[in-house]
Order: C-alpha cells, then structure tokens, then sequence
C-alpha cells in the first residue's frame, strides 16, 4: 500500500526512493495537498529561478518538455497563488501598493487594448482591397514589396481576416472590461448600496472570471503546444513520461489551411487564446483590487484613477456604447 511505502527527502525524493515525505504528505488527502503544495511552492520558485537553463534553454530537448510541462501544471498554479497572495496581503495592509497595482494593471490592459484595436480598421481596409483585386482587377493574388515581394492568394487574405478578428477578441477583452463596455445583464446590482456592489464585483473576479481564465488556460496551452511540437504533450503527461519524449522532440509548427491556397498559420489563434486567459486573469486582479480599496474608502473613492476614453465634450451620452 502507499502508505506504507517509505519517503526519503523533504522536497525531492533522495537518490533511489520512489517518493518524497512531502509528496507523500500531499497525497494523504486534499487539505494536506493544498497546504504541501503551498509549501512547496517557494521551493519550486526559487529552484527555477536558480536553476534558468533548466526549463529555458530550448536548444536542451529536456528543457522545453520541462517548460511545456510546467506552463500548465499544478506546481505553477501554486507558486501564482502564494505570489498573488503575498502581494494582496501586503496591498491590504498598504492601500497605496494596492492602487498602484490597480493603476499598472489597467493601464497594461488599456495599451494593449488601444494598440490592437486597430486591428479592426486593418481588417476592413483588408477586405475593401480584397473586393477591389477580385472585383475589379480581376487578380488571384496580392503581392507586397519590392525585389522578392510577399505574395499570396486571394483567398489566403480573405481567411486571414479571421486573425484580425481573433486579436481584437483576444487582447481587446480586459481593455473592454476597463472602459465598462461589456454587456452584463443586471438582475439586482443596480438596485442594491455600494459595498454590496463592491463585494459583488469581488466575488465575481475570484469565483468566475479567474476560474473560467484558469480552466481555460490548462486547455489552451497543451492545446497550443500539441500544434507546434511533436510527440504531442498531453495534460495528463507526467514529467517523466514527458522528459521520455524528449529524446525524440521536434518542431512540427502547424501551417495546415483549410483550403489549399488559404491562411496558413492557424497556430496564432492557439497563442491568442493563451494570451486571452492571462489578459482576463490579470483583469481579475485588478477588478478584485480595486472593488476591494473602494469599499474600504468609500462611495468618493469609485472611479479613482480610473482611465476610460472620451468622446470629447458633448459626447457623454454615447460613451460607454462604443
């Protein structure tokens, strides 16, 4: 029986033991595996730190399957979550840290919201020179530069619009969240006082967004990885059984369309649904930490530092519809 199976090293299992005591502490039920995980979390964060090469030099095939194998694995997950909250802790006990938080959070999420965004005008002049190359020119194909020119088909232009659209989805989300711009059907919020809206608002970042964005991200990312290397990895993969593959891991980076001229690199849209996960986990944060200092300051605190976009003078009825 495993309990009966002797531990030898606290962190790691010892030369020639099947367990370590932590792991078998772990595995004797489910408060005993969040509190060893917890602890173990600050081993595996400063082992990594330490020990880069192991997990970041690529050109080493053991070393990516460690990468691919921690970006969606339990250690990770902990070693976030005691990070995440050291860092609400301390925000609690200083306000001001916890604004500040707020402000780099809202403001990552608003750059890369206001950059991408343009992705939608790219997208629409896009297809009005694809109508025009069809229509009118009567081309199969669009070429761009000079000497040795970027040339594709017609079509694979047309499909590539798809990206356009998968980067404002992806990447516009949080900055949408930010200027109040999601449709949310209201059932009781309006009418009730302010904390209550606050600890609403708190409830929903930690118990709905950032366990959809959690879910999400461990299907997106060995999703994402079984499109670019093979063997493919699996989140049910051990790290042993995957540091076996590595001896026969290679690229395979998917470039299959879904015509035989089309968009070819389908393997964007993995990447973009990872980013997607850390834009609305990072949104969660700081929706978290905000409603959290504006409950404790009061109803003269809501809006503080807060950056939405304007219209210009006159325009107030229309924002927030845009």
């Amino acid at each position: 029986m495993e309990n009966d199976v002797t531990c030898e090293g606290f962190f790691r299992a010892a030369e020639g033991a099947k367990l370590s005591c932590l792991d078998k502490f772990q595995d004797s039920g489910l408060l005993q595996f969040i509190f060893g995980n917890l602890l173990e979390a600050f081993y595996n964060f400063f082992a990594a730190v330490l020990n880069p090469g192991m997990w970041l030099n690529w050109t080493d095939p053991q070393a990516m399957m460690r990468f691919i194998y921690y970006g969606g694995s339990v250690e990770l997950f902990f070693v976030a979550l005691v990070f995440l909250l050291i860092i609400t802790a301390f925000g609690m006990w200083h306000r001001g840290f916890m604004w500040g938080c707020v402000r780099v959070l809202e403001g990552f999420n608003n750059t890369i919201g206001r950059f991408v965004a343009w992705a939608g005008l790219l997208m629409v002049l896009q297809q009005i020179v694809i109508v025009f190359m069809q229509r009118i020119f009567t081309r199969p194909d669009i070429s761009f530069g000079f000497g040795i020119p970027l040339q594709f088909d017609i079509s694979w232009f047309g499909e590539e619009l798809k990206l356009y659209n998968a980067l404002v989805v992806s990447l516009c989300v949080a900055y949408t969240f930010v200027q109040g711009g999601h449709v949310r059907v209201d059932l009781f919020y309006a009418g009730v006082k302010f904390r209550t809206k606050k600890i609403i608002d708190m409830f929903g970042s930690v118990f709905f967004m950032m366990p959809f964005a959690i879910i999400t991200w461990m299907y997106g990312w060995f999703f994402l990885w079984r499109h670019l290397v093979t063997p493919n990895p699996s989140a049910s993969d051990s790290l042993d059984l995957l540091l076996r593959k590595a001896r026969i891991l290679k690229w395979n980076v998917e470039t299959i369309g879904f015509s035989p001229n089309g968009f070819n690199g389908y393997f964007l849209f993995k990447i973009l649904l990872v980013a997607f996960c850390a834009m609305v986990m990072l949104q969660a944060i700081s929706t978290f930490y905000r409603s959290w200092c504006e409950m404790r300051e009061g109803e003269e605190s809501e809006g503080k530092y807060l950056d939405r976009d304007t219209l210009g003078a006159g325009e107030e009825a229309y924002e927030g519809t845009h």
